[in-house]
């Protein structure tokens, strides 16, 4: 793969052709680049939250995109040499420029939540939750699927549920029935 995370970008082809950003992730043979292929996943109230709004960037093909030449501003094909320690490095084919790795870094934004709020409540609207506020809701393992990163997915959300209920102490089971020494019996046709 030629791309790395952090590399700047611009989409070649699709609906967002002509946008660059950097990318966030490398999933294989796709990526998933920053402000680019925008989907809208819309999450229905419940009794104890309200409905949810969340935008979050789906993956494309790494054929779609292209590396941006930071000097030039266009376009550029990646190639491969050995450098003077004789270590494998990318570089730009037109400009012939090395890809330093680890300076341009992305910073993966989080997803823009809108909440709506109930009717019977003061304030009519909608409210924006900042990026700082759904970076706290959500904390996850590193090893989950990215939309539950992101918060939302009835698994997550049952998820977030089990966490903030409490377990009590007490014991609930089923105490065991004692057996009833009289027995009634049905007669038929009396």
């Amino acid at each position: 793969m030629k791309l790395r995370t952090g590399d700047h970008v611009v989409v070649i082809s699709g609906k967002d052709k002509g946008k660059t950003g950097n990318i966030l992730r490398v999933l294989g043979d796709r990526v998933v680049v920053s402000d680019i292929n925008m989907r809208t996943k819309h999450i229905r109230k419940r009794a104890d939250q309200a409905g949810q709004i969340m935008r979050y960037e789906a993956s494309i093909s790494v054929s779609n995109v292209m590396l941006v030449d930071p000097k030039t501003k266009k376009r550029t094909r990646v190639g491969y040499r050995l450098d003077e320690k004789g270590r494998k490095q990318r570089f730009m084919k037109q400009s012939g420029q090395a890809i330093v790795e680890g300076k341009t870094r992305a910073v993966k934004k989080a997803p823009q939540t809108v909440r709506r709020k109930k009717k019977g409540d003061e304030e009519v609207g909608q409210e924006l939750e900042t990026p700082q506020m759904v970076a706290q809701q959500v904390q996850k393992p590193s090893k989950t699927p990215f939309w539950k990163k992101m918060g939302f997915g009835a698994e997550a959300l049952d998820e977030a549920e089990m966490k903030d209920t409490p377990r009590s102490k007490q014991d609930h089971s089923v105490p065991a029935q004692s057996r009833v020494t009289e027995s009634f019996q049905h007669q038929r046709g009396d």
